[in-house]
């Protein structure tokens, strides 16, 4: 994209200004045709005019280059003209591909073949919609409700029905209270859209959608069918239960016909981290873990270095925001340590992320040690991982191996890149990237790798949590322009032959 002059800067801004409006109406009508446009993995639908802006500018993180509105304005007039099916549609990707090599078509031609999949399929959802049950409403479950609710779409897909919760003494004023924390929250921001309290039918209606609230304190005795929901997909967010044992009660419940865990589960249960071993979940299984927050961070990143460099052995240590299992003023707790005042100090536990991941990546079973220092802030962390590998490396090797991974592999919407020197956690809040590694502080020495990964253990875990909700219900999309997948054959054997030629 060439710059204007200083004295053309205000005139082109106005100009891009203008495109990011014409914009918004072709993003909702696309979206309602259950057509999803994104920039670099950044959703596009429903956002303002200025943060669809912000979007483009943030391409410069990654391609070194921001994108232009006049550069995508055309794609998506292309787009909305076309008789498409439905699609995950990353117009940034499109657009950058058609700029370096279009082969000498025309942006309506290329448009056209990069699309011919989807190409007069209008009508080719190959999923049922699914209902969808939260089970337990805290930071989790109510950052799970409000990406349930966004990703809602032409209404054939994910479908919030209900949240659970132990009985109050007032349900009236709880269901009004619930409407605020969801409504309103001091990280987050506020709710993307309206919400409305209907008291006598007990639901919140947010954005359209019915969400009933059901008060029980046995998972097993919930009619869900009674309330209109049937084969429903419960997300449980309390971590009370996580072995097969517990989480089981809750298929005993009529309308229930699969669970998912927000944590780490036990024993027999399989736990996925979406983008590493996605592919393992299959249509018979009922119970499903997310693993943790943390576990979700660095297994990606490790998959990837492991893959490419082979890690020999490594420690991790995560600084972690406080959490609200733990105490404003000191008093008791189960855990060592975690009783101290959470505001007031760090707090080193540990950490059963490095043991997850072993089971995740048996390549890397015993390899890998790793503690936690809760420290004084509400939310995103930071996990440090010190890597030896098998064969000296550089700076600039990993980096731009990391950047290529965050762009253009199975794992893109896990691993995020920033080239900024400035950014502090707070700057984080909101990333949907399972991690996002920070280049300037990576430190390389040989075979000694320090890689520095930022994550929103909230909303960024929820992300992840929201994928594999999706890979359980079977909602499954195409993707323009062509992306890699999990377990992709092409995938695995191009980073052996990248490993190989390092070696």
């Amino acid at each position: 994209m060439t710059r204007p002059g200083l004295e053309g800067v205000f005139a082109d801004w106005k100009e891009r200004e203008a495109l990011a409006e014409a914009m918004i109406p072709m993003i909702g009508g696309l979206y309602r045709r259950n057509i999803a446009p994104y920039i670099y993995g950044v959703p596009l639908f429903n956002l303002s005019v200025i943060d669809l802006m912000k979007a483009h500018r943030a391409v410069r993180q990654i391609e070194h280059n921001e994108m232009s509105e006049f550069e995508t304005h055309p794609i998506l007039e292309i787009l909305c003209s076309l008789d498409l099916g439905p699609a995950h549609v990353d117009v940034g990707k499109l657009t950058s591909a058609f700029m370096e090599d279009n082969e000498g078509l025309s942006i309506g031609d290329y448009v056209k073949r990069e699309c011919r999949e989807i190409l007069h399929k209008p009508n080719t959802i190959s999923h049922e919609p699914m209902d969808v049950v939260v089970y337990g409403f805290g930071r989790i479950g109510r950052l799970v409700t409000r990406l349930l609710v966004e990703k809602t779409g032409g209404g054939h897909n994910l479908l919030p029905k209900a949240v659970v919760l132990r009985p109050p003494k007032d349900p009236a004023k709880d269901l009004a209270k619930r409407a605020s924390l969801l409504r309103r929250d001091s990280i987050h921001g506020t709710f993307n859209g309206t919400i409305r309290v209907d008291e006598e039918n007990h639901v919140l209606i947010c954005n359209g959608n019915v969400i009933r609230f059901i008060y029980a304190t046995d998972p097993s005795t919930i009619d869900y069918n009674s309330y209109g929901i049937d084969k429903a997909l419960i997300i449980d967010s309390t971590g009370a239960w996580r072995d097969a044992e517990g989480l089981g009660m809750h298929l005993k419940a009529k309308g229930a016909a699969k669970v998912l865990l927000t944590t780490s589960g036990k024993g027999e249960v399989k736990n996925i981290v979406s983008g590493v071993n996605s592919d393992q979940i299959l249509d018979s299984d009922k119970l499903i873990g997310a693993a943790s927050c943390t576990t979700n961070a660095i297994v990606p990143v490790l998959k990837a270095v492991n893959d490419r460099f082979g890690i020999v052995r490594g420690h991790m240590e995560t600084v972690h925001a406080y959490t609200d299992d733990q105490n404003l003023h000191d008093n008791t707790h189960a855990k060592e340590r975690r009783g101290r005042s959470a505001p007031l100090n760090m707090v080193l536990t540990e950490s059963n992320a490095t043991a997850s991941v072993g089971k995740l990546l048996p390549e890397l079973e015993g390899k890998l040690t790793g503690n936690s220092i809760r420290v004084p802030v509400p939310n995103v962390s930071m996990a440090i991982l010190n890597l030896t590998m098998e064969n000296e490396t550089s700076i600039a090797e990993v980096n731009e191996y990391i950047r290529d991974v965050s762009l253009n592999s199975a794992m893109q919407r896990q691993i995020g890149y920033t080239i900024s020197k400035e950014v502090v956690s707070t700057d984080f809040i909101g990333n949907r990237h399972a991690g996002i590694v920070d280049s300037h502080a990576t430190i390389v020495q040989g075979k000694q790798v320090i890689l520095y990964v930022w994550y929103d253990n909230e909303f960024g875990y929820s992300c992840q949590v929201m994928r594999v909700v999706q890979k359980m219900a079977g909602v499954k999309y195409p993707n323009v322009p062509i992306q890699p997948v999990t377990g992709d054959l092409a995938i695995e054997q191009e980073a052996a032959s990248l490993k190989t030629a390092s070696s």
